[in-house]
């Protein structure tokens, strides 16, 4: 059951919603603008996963690493850093649709119980087509517990000032 929601991933996953979050990264352990910036900062774990793998690496495409956090409600929370692009610079589309796949199949069958919440992954600075990407969501995880969330004109502007 997929539903799209309205919101902040980040503020719904404090308060609760979600057992897991997934987010797309790159291969580089930048995280340093978007969404990733945010869970940098609001959950550093996942960054410190990000960095335990080898930087730079072209085979991390297409698998995940896995950060045990706590929301701000004392509730445990994993967030899974998708390596779903290689690198971050350049124009175009750096979303790689395979490694997309490849790592929603991955979160499918690790966490197939679990409450999964998503951004539009890999379609914002990445660049991929969401038209393709919603597909690939559907087919991987569209049995499962999913919660879409499209960043909202109030999150927009507070990722902006903060």
């Amino acid at each position: 059951m997929m539903q799209i929601i309205h919101g902040d991933l980040i503020g719904r996953a404090n308060s609760g919603a979600f057992d897991v979050i997934v987010h797309g990264c790159n291969c580089f352990h930048t995280m340093g603008a978007g969404l990733a910036k945010r869970i940098r900062q609001r959950f550093p774990a996942a960054y410190n996963a990000d960095c335990r793998t080898l930087k730079g690496d072209r085979g991390k495409l297409g698998t995940c690493s896995v950060a045990p956090c706590m929301t701000q409600q004392g509730q445990s929370l994993y967030v899974i850093n998708a390596y779903i692009q290689y690198d971050w610079r350049g124009v175009g589309r750096k979303a790689n649709y395979d490694a997309i796949r490849q790592c929603l199949a991955w979160v499918a069958q690790t966490y197939p119980t679990h409450r999964i919440g998503l951004p539009m992954i890999g379609s914002g600075l990445a660049g991929g087509d969401w038209a393709i990407i919603e597909g690939i969501i559907e087919d991987e995880l569209g049995a499962l517990d999913v919660t879409i969330v499209r960043l909202s004109h109030e999150s927009q502007i507070h990722r902006y000032i903060s």
